[in-house]
């Protein structure tokens, strides 16, 4: 058994991907939390994958991408380092072959993809405000005293239409308990911050965009039922959600490890065993022009496996 390592290192979550290397199917899916030690997730994913495989599975190229490929890419040895928005159009056209519009939200980021006879034509990311994207719905269901888990199930129970202010999580926190006050259900009050948080969403990620069926919805957000039914409701359209939408970006950066062996002919992943590694990372600021680049260093042991964060290529690894 052969394949491909894919890999999505995020704020939230870093998710891990192997594709077979005949039909693309996929033989090991893990999610983790990050929980700010970028490390020390993909040092334990790896521990757990290659445990999930066993010996005899090859691995023949791995990709990253995600605000963390850069790191990821210099710690297992990466042959595609690649954009959150080509990961994910790749996934999606994978996927579903005619998607036009990939509506994405994560915990901490939100973007919009738009394709035409399957190359991306636009997008559209919302990285500062929280209020489109999953942290949003995290904040209040803590408010709300409700597992986040529960909270698509709830919503689609709703009987009457609440109208909660999506701008700002303050501006929600304050009209949710206000609609609370009136009196109305938890399952209304529920459907209501998940149309707020649609409505936000197509507000700002989505403003001027020509959103056309067929349309994909992915990213850790797309569990919630509520979410994607009031997308559907907004929108007029089906909304497709992948069955493994929330590690869509890892199956990219797979599949685009994939296209990239084909090219080169060999891989420079490094193997499982970079999991008992001790990796270092630090930075200085590069004061060879006006720029006063930062540019990080990584090291294992007493080696340096990757730097970057540079305008120009002087301090790049060959």
């Amino acid at each position: 058994m052969q394949g491909y390592l894919g890999i999505d290192v995020g704020s939230v979550s870093t998710n891990f991907i192997v594709l077979d290397d005949v039909n693309n199917n996929i033989k090991s899916s893990l999610y983790l939390r990050t929980n700010g030690q970028p490390i020390e997730a993909i040092q334990e994913g790896m521990d757990v994958v290659s445990n999930e495989l066993g010996n005899g599975f090859k691995i023949l190229g791995a990709g990253v991408t995600g605000s963390g490929r850069q790191l990821a890419g210099a710690i297992v040895g990466a042959d595609a380092i690649k954009n959150e928005i080509t990961a994910h159009a790749v996934a999606a056209l994978t996927m579903v072959p005619d998607v036009r519009t990939i509506l994405e939200i994560g915990g901490q980021d939100s973007k919009i993809i738009l394709l035409r006879d399957g190359v991306v034509t636009d997008f559209a990311m919302n990285s500062v405000c929280a209020a489109g994207t999953g942290s949003f719905l995290d904040q209040q269901a803590a408010r709300l005293k409700t597992p986040i888990e529960e909270f698509g199930e709830l919503a689609i129970r709703s009987q009457s239409q609440v109208r909660i202010a999506g701008r700002c999580t303050v501006f929600a926190e304050s009209d949710m308990i206000h609609k609370q006050q009136m009196g109305y259900s938890r399952e209304d009050i529920i459907w209501g911050l998940c149309e707020a948080l649609v409505r936000n969403y197509l507000n700002n990620v989505g403003k001027g965009k020509e959103i056309l069926s067929t349309v994909v919805f992915q990213g850790g957000v797309a569990a919630n039922k509520g979410i994607k039914q009031a997308f559907e409701t907004v929108l007029e359209t089906k909304v497709i959600v992948p069955e493994y939408y929330d590690v869509m970006g890892a199956i990219g950066a797979a599949l685009l490890a994939k296209e990239e062996v084909a090219l080169t002919g060999s891989t420079k992943f490094k193997g499982f065993d970079v999991m008992q590694e001790t990796f270092l990372c630090k930075s200085f600021d590069c004061s060879g022009c006006s720029n006063n680049c930062e540019i990080i260093v990584i090291s294992m042991g007493k080696e340096i496996v990757g730097r970057w964060g540079g305008r120009c290529d002087k301090w790049e690894l060959s």
